[in-house]
């Protein structure tokens, strides 16, 4: 039977190890006093045996290796020579009757012969953790497992591949794995709340990196033994300083990220904030760190650098993020100035207390060049559509502004404005700030855009200006005040180019100059044919209300007494009390336009041919009256263009010349006068001369002729200064209707 089998092997075995026990002569005399000391080892373990019927097979093999022990030391009186074989047998006995004692019986062997059972213990221990006393706590598990480990290592060296009686430990033991997981819990949560704890109860820190650095050492042995035998136990290596690192990184991360309180459709600073507080949280941390944490571990732990290249990953984690979110132009620049300038700024990590540990010029990018680039590529693509989009806009607000029925407002120097200009630049400056905080490159590369759309958008304020003034014509007594809007279009150009002039001053690089010529150039011409359309529609505002009086003159009734040049003249000065609102480069240019169009359009009068002089005494009233009305016109624009330091004279001389030519009484000296009148003016052509002498009324065809081809052969000697101004006026030639009469 198996039994029988057992106790031969049994007895076999007892005799070899019996004879290999004791080894020198001397131990010989203590073989009675070991066959006691088992005897009563037996005894001890019957006694036991019927206390605890529950006990198997186990139970037995546990007598039977202290019959062997009886059996050894019998032996060994009878055939002292086998000494040596008897004592590892003996070793082998005193192991399994320790593990056996152990695992079946409940108890532990602790230091000093203290009995106490593993669930004892155990309850023990879990008390402790719940308390929070984890140096005690620990203490007890180590010895626990210390316990554990010896009698499973005995069992491997025994019989490694004996799993029944290592498994048997092992689920003995289990309720120790538990203890060991709470008390690690218990750890992660102190770790994890170590940057709290360091400054309410740095204690309890030291306790936890205490009870790593035990674990860690026994972690070391238990690798040792395992290269040296083999054998290791189970959950070890625990690695609980990597665990502890890597409860640190993960507290970091969810750090970082958990500082998102807003979203976009919640708050539009959302993006802000949440830089803004991780900025706060991370200097806060680092500092502590620094100042308390890195005396609560050993320096090998290196515990500030590992920290703050936690933080820099999980910063540049969370950055890679928010860089592959569907960020808005604004919400791009928040993020690149943050990732590319505050991020090292003293503001964070080149704060001066976190050096010298931190240097920032150390410090990895937070994100690529290439998510840089992306991202200011597509800043700038969505900035392009966002300043047209407000281009756009600006200029349909300012439209609706044309059409009120009240006055537009003025500058501190009474010059009527709209707020368009301050709000385009007031716009363009926002960016450029903007630009100017990520970097000089992008600074640049936004005030070109800005220029350049500048450019655009004023080809279509030009269109629009023109389209106002065409509904205007439509009916003119509508938009009510046209003239003052139509003034402040004409000075938005000024302040258009000031403003320009002021944002390259201010943004642009001298060597960077040369590049806006050509696009600045091109701005100052559009805004000049703005403003010189503006000028020359106001003017034909005048011209329309002046027609009338204009179409009297060269007339009957002028010649009998009219006061059409005195209307015209207040007329005028009328308007240009708004046109006082026009500011100077434009208003000069009015001015000198205004004199220039009343003198054309009164020699035109004299070319319509709507008179004839039929006597000399005609001639010589008709001449008076236009040498008068001239000198009216002088005194006018003499007192319009006051301050403006322009020669007004000339313009009207012409009149007097042509007034010359008709008072003239001798009419052999006609040709002479005339010929004086074409070297001064030598945009005369032949029909203004054959006019000019048609409204005379005393001359001939023949002579007309004679005149004209002589004057063709003639010298002319203009004024330098002199404008043509003939050229602008047609002569009507004889219709039909007019022949028949």
């Amino acid at each position: 039977s198996t039994m029988e089998e057992t106790d031969r092997e049994a007895v076999a075995t007892a005799v070899q190890r019996v004879a290999g026990m004791l080894q020198r002569p001397d131990q010989l005399d203590k073989v009675e006093q070991y066959r006691r000391r088992e005897a009563r080892k037996k005894a001890s373990v019957e006694a036991r045996l019927k206390v605890q019927s529950s006990i198997n097979l186990s139970v037995c093999v546990i007598t039977r290796r202290c019959l062997i022990f009886h059996f050894c030391f019998l032996l060994l009186h009878f055939h002292p020579g086998s000494f040596k074989h008897s004592y590892f047998l003996l070793l082998s006995c005193i192991y399994y009757f320790y593990f056996y004692y152990v695992v079946l019986l409940g108890v532990v062997f602790f230091p000093f012969f203290a009995f106490l059972s593993v669930p004892e213990i155990v309850r023990e221990t879990q008390d402790l953790i719940e308390r929070g006393e984890l140096l005690q706590a620990h203490r007890k598990l180590m010895d626990l497992e210390c316990s554990r480990d010896n009698l499973m290592y005995e069992q491997y060296r025994m019989d490694s591949k004996n799993t029944h009686d290592m498994n048997l430990i092992h689920t003995y033991f289990g309720d120790m794995q538990k203890l060991s997981e709470e008390l690690a819990k218990q750890l992660w949560m102190v770790v994890q709340r170590s940057l709290v704890t360091v400054r309410r109860d740095p204690t309890l820190l030291v306790s936890v990196v205490r009870i790593i650095e035990r674990e860690e050492k026994i972690d070391r042995r238990m690798l040792d033994r395992k290269k040296q035998t083999g054998f290791i136990p189970p959950g070890r290596p625990k690695k609980w300083k990597e665990k502890m690192f890597n409860i640190l990184e993960r507290t970091v991360s969810t750090r970082i990220e958990g500082t998102q309180a807003d979203t976009r459709e919640s708050d539009k600073m959302w993006l802000v904030r949440h830089l803004e507080i991780i900025r706060k949280y991370v200097l806060d941390d680092l500092l502590v760190a620094k100042t308390l944490l890195d005396q609560c571990f050993p320096p090998h732990y290196d515990i500030f650098n590992k920290l703050l290249n936690m933080y820099h990953q999980a910063l540049s984690t969370r950055m890679q993020e928010l860089a592959a979110e569907d960020l808005e132009a604004n919400e791009i620049v928040s993020l690149l100035t943050w990732v590319l300038n505050t991020y090292k700024s003293a503001e964070m990590m080149g704060n001066p207390e976190l050096s010298p540990e931190v240097d920032v010029n150390s410090l990895d990018p937070l994100i690529s060049q290439n998510v840089v680039e992306q991202l200011l590529s597509k800043y700038m693509s969505t900035l392009t559509s966002n300043i047209i989009g407000w281009l756009r806009k600006a200029l349909e607000t300012d439209k609706k502004d044309w059409i009120k029925e009240t006055e537009p407002e003025a500058d501190q120097d009474g010059y009527y404005q709209t707020t368009l200009p301050a709000i385009v630049f007031q716009m363009f400056e926002q960016n450029l700030q903007v630009a100017a905080q990520i970097n000089e490159e992008l600074k640049t590369k936004v005030l070109l855009l800005c220029l350049q759309q500048m450019n655009s958008f004023l080809t279509r304020y030009k269109d629009e200006a023109q389209f106002y003034k065409e509904e205007h014509l439509k009916n003119r007594q509508y938009p009510q005040c046209y003239v003052q809007y139509m003034i402040a279009v004409i000075n938005n150009c000024q302040t258009f180019k000031e403003s320009i002039i002021s944002l390259k001053r201010k943004y642009l690089k001298t060597d960077m100059e040369d590049t806006l010529s050509i696009s600045h150039t091109s701005m100052d011409a559009t805004l000049d044919i703005i403003a010189k359309e503006g000028c020359s529609s106001l003017l034909d505002e005048v011209f329309m209300d002046l027609e009338p009086h204009l179409n009297e003159l060269m007339t009957k009734k002028w010649l009998m007494g009219s006061n059409a040049v005195g209307t015209i003249c207040v007329t005028v000065e009328d308007y240009f009390n708004d046109f006082a609102r026009i500011k100077k480069p434009y208003k000069k240019t009015m001015t000198i336009e205004a004199h220039r169009r009343v003198v054309v359009e009164y020699i035109r009068a004299i070319m319509l041919k709507r008179i004839s002089f039929k006597n000399a005494e005609e001639r010589k009233e008709g001449a008076e009256i236009m040498i008068k009305e001239a000198e009216q016109f002088r005194f006018l624009f003499k007192k319009l263009a006051a301050g403006s330091g322009e020669d007004t004279e000339g313009l009207c001389d012409i009149i007097e010349a042509i007034a010359e030519v008709i008072k003239l009484t001798d009419p052999s000296l006609l040709y002479l006068e005339v010929s004086t009148l074409v070297s001064k003016y030598p945009d005369i052509r032949d029909d203004h001369i054959a006019a000019l002498l048609t409204v005379r009324g005393d001359a001939s065809r023949d002579m007309k002729q004679t005149i004209i081809e002589t004057l063709d052969q003639g010298p002319s000697q203009p004024n330098p200064n002199y404008v043509p101004i003939f050229k602008e006026i047609t002569v009507p030639t004889l219709t039909v209707p007019k022949l028949l009469k």
